[in-house]
């Protein structure tokens, strides 16, 4: 499985790990990923998504019904 938000689109970026005596090396910064069940009232059931602790706070700001409307808006979500 890929570590990707699956609300947000969010996904690990690259950059350098860079020494005491400036050496670079290649590595990754990965997404703060969590499997979570959300209750989706408007369609009576439970989905389980894969979101990013900054998606997380959005949704317990919008509510859950709010950041999917806005997730298939961007084409993130189908």
């Amino acid at each position: 499985m890929s570590k990707v938000c699956e609300l947000t689109g969010k996904r690990a970026q690259f950059g350098n790990n860079v020494s005491f005596s400036i050496n670079k090396t290649r590595r990754r910064f990965d997404v703060n990923l969590t499997k979570k069940r959300f209750y989706i009232p408007e369609e009576d059931r439970w989905v389980t998504l894969k979101v990013s602790a900054r998606a997380l706070k959005t949704i317990n700001k919008k509510g859950i019904s709010a950041v999917l409307k806005d997730a298939r808006e961007k084409g993130v979500l189908r």
